[in-house]
């Protein structure tokens, strides 16, 4: 029983712990619930204020969108119409502009129709007229040609032919006459027509010898002259004035020098000294004097000689000198000393023929290339020079400006310069006077024969005597008499013109008939 007791006092004991438990965890888990319900509420309450807020905030930002989209639009629809104003006052202004085109077009339309109706009736008018002008001179022309008895055609080449052979004959007929008077016209009018013809002839290039070249009897004789240290070339140089070339020519050297008189006087003394042996400065030096010497007195002997020679007295020294010098002058190859006689000749035999003066003319001719002598130690043209050394030396002025004068540097004055001119024209000019290359020569034949045959009514052409004559014939049905004195004369004229000649050309036109009948 006891033990009946104890379990059942146990189990209330246990029964009412385990509810008094229970309780307790209800009472707990109540708790909880509430905190839980009111931790809910919060958040709902938080949840709701943070919602009102976001969507007041949303709100805000909506209208502001809203607001900046309708500024946005405000402004491009304030654009847009201001833009279509600005087209709209454009295409007004277009049309305005198109209204008054059109109606200027109008004006214009309406008045160029009325011009074309004028027009069309002056065309009217003119056609009209034309026809009867048209009828009118072909009226006139056959009845011209009924009283003529030939065509329009052929009465105007008849009448350019007649005019044609009119004028080709009255032209030969005043050349002819030109001529003739000139020839008539007496000794003065002569002398004037040779100043003309001549003085287009003088010339004034001068192509000097500037080398000369001493041959050696060994190669071992160059050394010997350039010496020890080259003192003996240099002596030599130094004593002589030219250049002494020595290089791989054999056995020879050169001299080089525009003075030809320094230049012989170095090729005198250096064949001395070769032959001598003997080659040093003080021998050169001593060599150089006796030569230069001997030369001086050369020089002197040609310009008395060649004043004695063509019969002219009391030259002064000096120029006698200057004469001589010009015996180691060349002009294309032609000795200016010997050139100088020549012109000398010539003229004294042209004043003889005219009546002149013949001494004075012979002493013009003779020192009318005098500045050729000096021409490298003073400045200007050799005429110029000359008459400046005439004139320092006492020469007469008539003398002074026949030198001044005779290539044309100033007028001529008188008759004695018109001489000079001619003289040293034909000295130079003479067949094998002076040097040509036979290229040059061979063309200048071609060059006249082609000129030549350039002319109507030409058969053949010849250059003769080497280039100073050109003959030609021509057809006698072609050119008449009359014309051969024109052709002549235009084929002068083209060969003055275009070729470049020592001395002058003759050309001769032959005109022949030949009548030929057989006997039978």
């Amino acid at each position: 029983m006891n033990s009946v007791f104890e379990t059942f006092a146990f189990f209330v004991i246990f029964s009412g712990g385990a509810a008094a438990g229970y309780f307790g965890r209800f009472l707990w888990l109540e708790k909880k619930r509430r905190e839980f319900e009111a931790d809910a509420r919060n958040l709902v309450a938080e949840s709701k204020k943070e919602a009102e807020t976001i969507k007041k905030e949303a709100i805000l930002q909506a209208k502001d969108s809203v607001l900046q989209m309708k500024l946005e639009f405000e402004r491009e629809s304030k654009e847009g119409r201001k833009e279509f104003q600005n087209l709209e006052k454009r295409i007004l202004q277009k049309e305005e502009n198109l209204d008054r085109k059109a109606e200027g077009l109008e004006r214009r339309d309406a008045a160029l129709g009325k011009r074309e109706k004028q027009l069309a009736q002056q065309e009217k008018d003119l056609v009209y007229r034309e026809k009867e002008l048209d009828s009118i001179i072909k009226e006139e022309r056959e009845r011209l040609e009924n009283i003529s008895g030939m065509s329009a055609q052929e009465a105007k080449e008849m009448l350019l032919r007649s005019i044609e052979n009119e004028a080709r004959h009255d032209a030969a007929l005043l050349v002819k006459k030109i001529e003739t008077e000139a020839k008539e016209a007496g000794d003065r009018k002569a002398k004037d027509i040779i100043s003309l013809a001549i003085q287009r002839y003088s010339g004034d290039y001068v192509a000097e010898k500037t080398v000369s070249v001493v041959t050696l009897p060994n190669e071992e004789m160059k050394g010997r002259i350039i010496g020890r240290e080259g003192r003996n070339i240099r002596a030599i140089e130094a004593s002589t004035g030219v250049d002494l070339i020595i290089d791989d020519t054999p056995e020879a050297v050169i001299l080089s020098g525009f003075n030809p008189v320094r230049r012989e006087v170095a090729r005198i003394a250096l064949e001395r000294l070769i032959s001598d042996g003997r080659i040093h400065p003080a021998r050169i030096e001593e060599i150089v004097e006796k030569v230069s010497a001997e030369i001086e007195t050369s020089i002197r002997e040609a310009g008395e000689q060649a004043a004695f020679d063509v019969g002219v007295h009391g030259i002064n020294p000096e120029l006698i000198k200057l004469i001589g010098k010009l015996k180691f002058r060349t002009s294309y190859a032609q000795n200016v000393l010997q050139h100088s006689r020549e012109v000398s000749f010539l003229c004294g035999i042209m004043a003889a023929e005219l009546g002149l003066n013949e001494k004075q003319a012979r002493r013009a001719g003779l020192l009318h290339d005098i500045g050729k002598a000096v021409d490298h130690e003073m400045e200007g043209p050799h005429a110029a020079i000359g008459a400046d050394l005439a004139r320092r030396y006492g020469e007469s002025h008539a003398v002074v400006h026949a030198i001044a004068a005779h290539h044309e540097d100033i007028p001529a004055e008188d008759v004695v310069a018109t001489l000079v001119q001619a003289a040293d024209a034909l000295s130079g000019a003479r067949p094998g006077a002076r040097k040509e290359l036979l290229e040059t020569y061979v063309r200048r034949l071609e060059d006249l024969e082609r000129i030549a045959g350039s002319f109507n009514g030409i058969t053949k052409a010849y250059a003769i005597q080497a280039g100073r004559e050109l003959r030609i014939t021509v057809e006698s049905n072609v050119v008449g008499d009359a014309d051969v004195v024109l052709l002549s004369r235009d084929i002068a004229k083209k060969i003055e013109s275009e070729l470049t000649y020592p001395g002058q050309i003759k050309v001769t036109v032959i005109r022949e008939t030949r009548a030929v009948d057989y006997a039978k």
